[in-house]
């Protein structure tokens, strides 16, 4: 039987993993894919509490708005991303220091 530690420690490791790929890695699409993960393993412990808590839908509920959130996150995250590919031929974070160029 799987408890609540259990999902806590994996929501746990999966959002460090996320972290350390937001902190560091130079690649944009990287750091955009770390925070979806981050966001995953939120909804995660959401989904958990929910079910071992009180045994409520509220979990679920904030979840949805998380995976929104998610969703709007990579639309604008990978068209603000494409721009820059335009723009500047390169998606690492090290090279786009200017705002004008």
């Amino acid at each position: 039987m799987i408890g609540l530690h259990q999902y806590l420690y994996l929501s746990a490791i999966l959002f460090f993993i996320g972290a350390f790929g937001v902190l560091f890695r130079r690649n944009l699409l990287v750091i955009l894919m770390s925070i979806e993960l981050m966001l995953n393993a939120v909804n995660l412990s959401f989904i958990a509490f929910s079910r071992y808590g009180t045994g409520t839908m509220d979990g679920h509920v904030a979840a949805f708005f998380v995976m929104a959130l998610a969703a709007a996150e990579a639309g604008i995250g990978l068209a603000i991303l494409v721009m820059l590919f335009r723009n500047r031929t390169t998606v690492q974070a090290d090279d786009l220091t200017l705002m004008r160029d």
